[in-house]
């Protein structure tokens, strides 16, 4: 989208209240991880530390080799999980569990790094665009101990379906949309996870678990979030917070296409305590996961 791009009404009639509806827009805040990559943190930065059961959410995306060459060199996790969705490029991963791998365009990893697991994802190309997000998912005290947990899905095994009304596609990772469901299951926060695609003027009403915290992030185009008074004009780069319960109106007003992942989740409620790479309920529990890696008990 370019800043010439014009947004116009709501989605639906001025007198329609009900459904989700805008209560925060973020902006992403430049960061550098792992070795020197560049990034976007959308979640997880001073306007919005977190969003329960969301502890971050990160996009990286350039086509300049330096701000991605260096990757993310092995490192630790302990007590959530780690979900990378990638739009463009290939990253090599591996884990001292054994697992390894190259997550491809389209392709997600879903990692639940439990008890504790250490892994490294490193770009698999010298050239060309590299784009993709990372959500970290926190895991309830009763799960954060469990043996970790791995599983990678191809591009073929993501389902995209048709908006109704010839409004743009929907590929869904995780949950079910419109009868299509994502291969991701068994999950604690029982996530949606769709990757929307409207057309110029496409308008639809996406359906949002009852009692889910949830967040829509455009990363491409501009959509109109909402329904009547209470529609948000989004543009490029920009998450929306969503409260309320019931679906979410979409429209793109725009003269081209946009792009957005909603995500949701049910909230876990518990008390957080976070260093790094380790999220625990206890300051106590923080110190035990440091000593555990210090001592290679991961």
């Amino acid at each position: 989208m370019t800043a010439t791009t014009t947004l116009t009404s709501s989605p639906r009639p001025a007198d329609a209240t009900t459904g989700r509806h805008v209560t925060q827009v973020v902006v992403g805040r430049a960061v550098s991880d792992g070795d020197g990559v560049k990034l976007k943190r959308v979640i997880g930065q001073p306007s919005l530390d977190m969003l329960d059961p969301f502890l971050m959410l990160d996009e990286f995306g350039s086509d300049d080799p330096g701000a991605y060459i260096g990757g993310f060199p092995a490192h630790p996790h302990r007590g959530f999980e780690t979900v990378t969705y990638m739009l463009a490029g290939r990253m090599r991963h591996a884990d001292n569990a054994g697992h390894k791998g190259v997550l491809v365009p389209g392709g997600v990893q879903w990692m639940s790094a439990g008890r504790g697991i250490i892994h490294e994802e490193m770009p698999e190309q010298t050239e060309g665009l590299m784009r993709g997000f990372q959500l970290w998912v926190n895991l309830p005290a009763a799960e954060k101990m469990a043996r970790p947990a791995y599983r990678e899905f191809g591009p073929e095994s993501i389902p995209a379906a048709a908006l109704p009304g010839d409004a743009g596609t929907v590929k869904v990772i995780a949950g079910e949309v419109f009868g299509t469901t994502g291969p991701v299951a068994g999950v604690a926060s029982d996530p949606l996870y769709v990757d929307i695609e409207l057309v110029p003027g496409g308008e639809v009403e996406l359906p949002v678990p009852a009692g889910h915290t949830a967040f829509l992030y455009v990363y491409d185009g501009a959509l109109i979030a909402g329904m009547g008074e209470a529609a948000r004009p989004l543009g490029t780069a920009r998450l929306a917070v969503l409260g309320g319960d019931g679906g979410l109106g979409l429209a793109n007003a725009s003269d081209q296409p946009a792009r957005a992942i909603l995500v949701a989740g049910r909230p876990i409620g518990e008390p957080v305590a976070r260093y790094g790479p380790f999220v625990m309920n206890t300051e106590a529990e923080i110190i035990q996961a440091i000593d555990d890696y210090r001592r290679g008990r991961f």
